[in-house]
């Protein structure tokens, strides 16, 4: 193995042509690519001229970041299958940019910017690049899935295209999935890779055809839009539980049931958002904006009120842990868990 190309089980990992000299980047290219994603044949120009890789785990999930200069192509034996070692991962990829051509299961697949699409390495699979691209992918174990073999060979080169409706959730909600893998805290990595297994379930169903309107799946999609809704308008103070439920055209009981298996209610966790923000914010900023302003930053009405609930959450005051983190770098607390009715 190049000494520069970590293995794919490193927690994280940048490999980048850039610095290195033309003759070297061919073999340096073929072999982070093929580290990343598993033993392929792949085809780089005898000339390349600019690759970057990014990788980061999400949980049990490996997140990837590709960016290429050149075109790529990539063939996956059943020589090389029947090898082992990689069979046991799915690929699910974003083509943010380019054009791509997919084949497995013997289905043919021509793809463009903003599709979606699986390919599994338990059977060959040939995914061609002829133009400068860019993907978002998620490495995953088969058996996160829960899929059979015949169903997984029914999803696998079946793209979903960012103008259907759960292609218009998938394409930004993967990208933004990919990068910010690495920088969240290990309960939330998790969390949020649980939720991906989900909404991949809702990709399987779609592909597979099944109802997904009143399944698990079907409601784990709109849970996870609803989530993403409140992210977005977390610095709002009228951000509600009636307001969330309008905005998505949706009863306030049935609002309060997609957050039961959450284990958590609907204003507790519009406040568990706010003060994981407001945490960050104070860790940043030590000795900067002050702890009022922080907390009307992220929807807090009372400067009072959002000490109390720190307090309760983290086992300190927001000062405490401002002056903690400007005297001695240490780990974050833990997530909020005694948290008070906002």
């Amino acid at each position: 193995m190049t000494a520069d190309v970590q293995e794919r089980s490193a927690p994280g990992s940048f490999h980048s042509t850039d610095s290195l000299p033309v003759g070297r980047r061919r073999a340096y290219w073929r072999e982070a690519l093929s580290r990343t994603f598993g033993a392929v044949d792949m085809t780089v120009p005898d000339e390349v001229y600019s690759g970057t890789i990014r990788t980061a785990p999400i949980g049990r999930l490996q997140a990837v970041t590709v960016d290429g200069a050149d075109c790529l192509s990539a063939l996956r034996t059943r020589r090389l299958v029947q090898q082992g070692g990689d069979d046991e991962y799915v690929v699910v990829k974003l083509l943010e940019r380019g054009v791509a051509r997919l084949e497995q299961d013997g289905r043919e697949a021509l793809l463009g910017p903003g599709d979606v699409f699986v390919y599994d390495m338990a059977r060959p699979v040939l995914l061609n690049l002829p133009q400068s691209f860019r993907t978002k992918s998620l490495v995953l174990p088969r058996d996160v899935l829960g899929l059979s073999e015949a169903d997984m060979a029914r999803v696998t080169a079946s793209p979903l295209g960012p103008d259907t409706p759960l292609g218009s959730l998938l394409s930004p909600f993967l990208a933004g999935l990919v990068d910010g893998a690495g920088t969240y805290p290990p309960r939330t990595s998790e969390l949020m890779a649980r939720n991906v297994v989900d909404l991949l379930g809702v990709l399987a169903d779609e592909v597979l055809g099944r109802p997904d309107a009143d399944t698990p799946g079907g409601n784990r999609a709109l849970l996870l839009r609803i989530q993403e809704f409140i992210d977005r308008h977390l610095a709002d103070p009228d951000l509600t539980p009636q307001a969330i439920a309008r905005a998505h055209h949706i009863s306030l009981r049935y609002l309060h049931k997609l957050f039961e298996g959450e284990d958590v209610t609907v204003g507790r966790w519009i406040q568990r958002r706010r003060l994981e923000e407001c945490r960050r914010d104070l860790a940043r900023q030590a000795g900067g904006s002050t702890i009022a302003a922080v907390a009307h930053r992220w929807g807090f009405t009372s400067a009072a009120h959002f000490s109390r609930v720190f307090r309760a959450a983290y086992g300190m005051a927001p000062r405490e842990w401002r002056d903690t983190q400007a005297a001695t770098p240490c780990p974050a607390p833990p997530p909020p868990t005694g948290l008070v009715d906002a």
